[in-house]
């Protein structure tokens, strides 16, 4: 070999090197924390792998996942978390619950996280302002609490004389238990209904649940927003109806699994916005400098299959609003 090609061959070396060096760097591990079962939340979990994608991040091929589902148990939400900081994850996606992103938040003051909750983050103590997070927290809101107050008046609307309503909440997530309760309390007073508040938080729970709600004489039901009750759709669903309880729900999860109707935000949408965070974050974006994104967008959605089983006739001034109708 001639010693110019020697050189030629040399620096055409050098030049691959890097690149293959670059090739060979890990791919980001996102931690995805959830405090409800996988089944129910597939559509959402696609929505944040939709986000993940539109900033350029595809599963398999350039970042990885690590699932944790607490299956509606807030206690494993720790051990939970504390292994993906263990892991060293670059990000903790926390999709779903509020109990979850507080834990998340206690357990780490380094690693970006990016929340979905259905409360203030402010008045939880994740974030400093909405505008400006601050520290290693920001996500979306729903504010579902403040859902309540609209899904008592369609309840309503479609039990007019009906004068007492029950709500359902989970008291191991007593930050959101007491947010819902508080305000669906205010709500039933302007419309001049009574309001008893019961509490589920394992499943032996809910047969004493359903009976006293037959003993109360309630005309509706809330179920609240929680990570619990969505892991459990197509048995509250079926309670409600074996009972004859006209119920409506948070999630249209609940009315595809059978329930009567839902009425609360699009969360395809908020989980593909903590997908968009997520991805910004492991480009090199601070979660202090994103602004908490408040979604917005709601949806009606009717199941007269379950109506006729019920024999509940909903009036046109419900149906003309409904986003879906299950016939």
């Amino acid at each position: 070999m001639q010693r110019r090609e020697f050189i030629t061959l040399l620096g055409g070396a050098v030049a691959v090197w890097p690149v293959a060096a670059h090739a060979q760097q890990p791919a980001p591990v996102v931690g995805f924390l959830n405090a409800a079962s996988p089944g129910p939340y597939a559509p959402h979990v696609a929505s944040f792998r939709q986000g993940l994608e539109e900033i350029g991040y595809i599963e398999g091929q350039n970042v990885a996942i690590e699932f944790r589902w607490a299956e509606g148990k807030n206690e494993q939400l720790r051990p939970l978390v504390d292994d993906l900081v263990r892991r060293k994850v670059s990000v903790i996606a926390v999709l779903g619950s509020t109990p979850a992103a507080l834990a998340a938040k206690a357990a780490t003051t380094t690693i970006p996280i990016v929340f979905a909750v259905g409360a203030d983050p402010v008045t939880l103590g994740l974030v400093t302002s909405l505008n400006r997070p601050g520290g290693n927290v920001t996500g979306t809101t729903t504010l579902s609490a403040e859902m309540g107050p609209k899904q008592l008046e369609v309840l309503h609307a479609l039990t007019p004389s009906a004068s007492k309503m029950a709500l359902l909440v989970n008291p191991t997530s007593p930050a959101l238990a007491e947010s819902q309760s508080a305000s669906l309390h205010a709500a039933a007073r302007r419309l001049g209904l009574q309001l008893e508040v019961l509490r589920a938080s394992a499943d032996r729970d809910f047969d004493t649940v359903f009976a006293s709600l037959v003993q109360l004489r309630v005309g509706g039901l809330i179920i609240g927003s929680d990570a619990f009750f969505t892991s459990r759709v197509q048995k509250l669903a079926g309670l409600a109806t074996s009972h004859r309880i006209p119920a409506i729900y948070w999630n249209r999860e609940y009315a595809n699994a059978g329930g009567l109707f839902s009425y609360g935000t699009v969360y395809t949408s908020e989980y593909r916005q903590v997908g968009v965070y997520t991805g910004r974050i492991l480009k090199g974006e601070s979660p202090a400098d994103l602004p908490v994104q408040q979604i917005t967008k709601v949806e009606l959605v009717i199941n007269l299959k379950t109506a006729k089983q019920l024999g509940i006739t909903f009036p046109m001034s419900l149906l003309g609003r409904a986003d879906v109708v299950i016939e």
